[in-house]
């Protein structure tokens, strides 16, 4: 039996982070850095409620709640040791667990679905030691589950323990291909029926994923499923707390700065009165010392992008969004918000809260710096075409402004609107809209690391001004238009110069700067391009 050592004790020694482990019985035996989320785990089980839902984006920490779960379960006491639930948890009692994954294999190919399910149930039987499991290969999928919940229950006379990991996954990876996500996703449907109508052999059940998958959809067979993503008590079940990053790893934390951290990495809320941080971007940071987008490079969803461009949503008007809760917490095959799926995949997260009557109205943002910088570089890359150098472009624009090359500004902005390839613009009216090139000029802005300070339709006492760009402090305030025929363009210009002055969109900047210039910008949608450019000093 491993012999645990007490906490004081364990806080002295140096601990191993636990970067992609997922086990909990490896994080405990191998001295990991474990955050204890064990008081989540006592609350839930607590009760008559026995079937719990949960979502949270990617590396976040769900198969390792699942992991705690199982062994927890199972009855493997020694594990927990020193952790809050040792001491309010009945050891006397162990549960068979049926335990399902989908985060193991790409579902892209017909069939695929099915032949990972038929081993993970063949593997459950053995284990659990069915008798003549040859015969259950004759059974459809649902049936075979239902028959492996039964007689787990009737042999063993004990209540069985049901957790699904990613069960959204094999939707997910065939988003592209419409046919066989609705494939698996109706496939899935039927499997997960089962839980609900085994519900009196199952003693607790709890599914994880990405995405909260409609109730009249997917989940529409399990609506006795209690959705706690939501739930401002299980805010923080995963993530690491301010608290929790100071408690636990606080021998690692030496020489950094907590402010650049948590500008970097914190800033995650489901509602919860704490906003947690990413615990894969945690731990590598730790790890590797350096700041880097740790989070957002192991999977950046092109297929995001693509929703994105279809609904005409930029980065730039991804920042402090309103919608409703249906918007956010609702997502199908055939009803891909790019809001909600830009929240249920963690580029957004709530930052506000609103009720009005029935109605509850949050307001979305990004969380923090590295999740904001790179769905901008994604998008670019999205838009420009994968493999472009566009960090020696934008680099190369930034530049012309810090030394007041306006020529080169207005060629380098022309060039870069040039080279937006034309399958862009074919499902979409984005280029009739100025507001689309303030966002695609915005993001090649934000693109160079360099500039500190780059902000967007900020308000003043009579408007909100399009851009304003701060540099070595020169502040450069943009203001972008339309121009209905070409004719138009020197009109629309002087009006965009005129619009910053009357309403004061630079007064806020004249104190402590060196330079302040206007830059008005026109914009042509059938030449889908600048077309005309003026500047003139404060």
């Amino acid at each position: 039996m491993t012999n645990f050592k007490n906490n004081e004790q364990q806080a002295n020694d140096r601990k191993e982070l636990p970067l992609g482990i997922q086990s909990f019985r490896t994080i405990r035996e191998g001295n990991g850095y474990y955050v204890d989320k064990t008081p989540f785990i006592d609350q839930l089980t607590r009760g008559l409620t026995r079937q719990y839902f949960l979502s949270r984006p990617r590396r976040f920490g769900k198969s390792l709640l699942l992991n705690t779960m199982l062994e927890l379960f199972e009855g493997n006491e020694q594990l927990f040791k020193g952790l809050h639930i040792h001491n309010h948890w009945d050891w006397g009692t162990q549960y068979p667990v049926v335990h399902l994954s989908f985060g193991g294999n790409r579902y892209t190919k017909s069939r695929t679905l099915e032949e990972n399910v038929r081993f993970q149930l063949m593997r459950l039987e053995t284990k659990h030691a069915l008798p003549d499991t040859h015969k259950f290969k004759e059974m459809n999928e649902p049936d075979r589950f239902g028959n492996l919940l039964y007689h787990i229950h009737k042999t063993t006379g004990t209540q069985v323990v049901v957790l699904v990991d990613e069960y959204d996954k094999p939707i997910l990876d065939a988003i592209e291909n419409r046919e066989l996500a609705v494939r698996n996703r109706d496939y899935l449907q039927g499997l997960y029926a089962v839980i609900k109508d085994f519900e009196s052999e199952i003693r607790f059940a709890f599914i994880t994923g990405i995405t909260m998958f409609s109730k009249v959809s997917l989940l529409s067979t399990l609506n006795n499923l209690t959705d706690i993503s939501l739930d401002p008590l299980y805010s923080s079940i995963c993530g690491y707390t301010e608290f929790d990053l100071n408690e636990v790893f606080s021998d690692r934390l030496t020489g950094f700065d907590m402010d650049e951290i948590r500008h970097w990495y914190h800033g995650y809320s489901w509602l919860g009165e704490e906003k947690v941080y990413n615990p894969w971007a945690i731990l590598n940071l730790l790890q590797l010392r350096k700041f880097e987008p740790y989070w957002s490079i192991t999977g950046m969803p092109s297929f995001l992008y693509k929703v994105m461009m279809e609904r005409e949503l930029t980065p730039l008007d991804a920042k402090n969004l309103k919608v409703d809760r249906s918007f956010i917490s609702t997502f199908d095959v055939d009803n891909m918000g790019a809001e909600a799926l830009m929240f249920q995949s963690g580029y957004l997260t709530i930052t506000g809260e609103q009720k009005k009557e029935a109605n509850t109205i949050y307001e979305l943002d990004y969380p923090n710096l590295e999740v904001r910088a790179s769905l901008n570089d994604g998008y670019l890359q999205y838009l420009f075409g994968q493999g472009r150098n566009l960090l020696a472009q934008t680099q190369r624009l930034v530049d012309s402004l810090r030394h007041k090359d306006f020529k080169g500004f207005e060629v380098k902005v022309r060039s870069l609107f040039a080279s937006i390839p034309n399958e862009v613009h074919q499902h979409n009216d984005m280029a009739q809209y100025e507001g689309w090139y303030c966002s695609v000029l915005h993001a090649c802005l934000c693109d160079d690391a360099m500039i500190p300070d780059i902000r967007s339709q900020e308000s003043t006492s009579r408007g909100r001004s399009d851009l304003v760009v701060v540099i070595d402090r020169q502040v450069f305030v943009i203001e972008c238009k339309m121009a209905v025929k070409t004719d138009d363009a020197d009109r629309e210009v002087s009006a965009a110069i005129s619009q910053i002055r009357d309403r004061g969109y630079a007064d806020k900047y004249r104190d402590g700067v060196n330079a302040l210039y206007f830059i008005g910008a026109v914009f042509d949608g059938n030449e889908r391009n600048l077309i005309k450019m003026k500047v003139e000093p404060n």
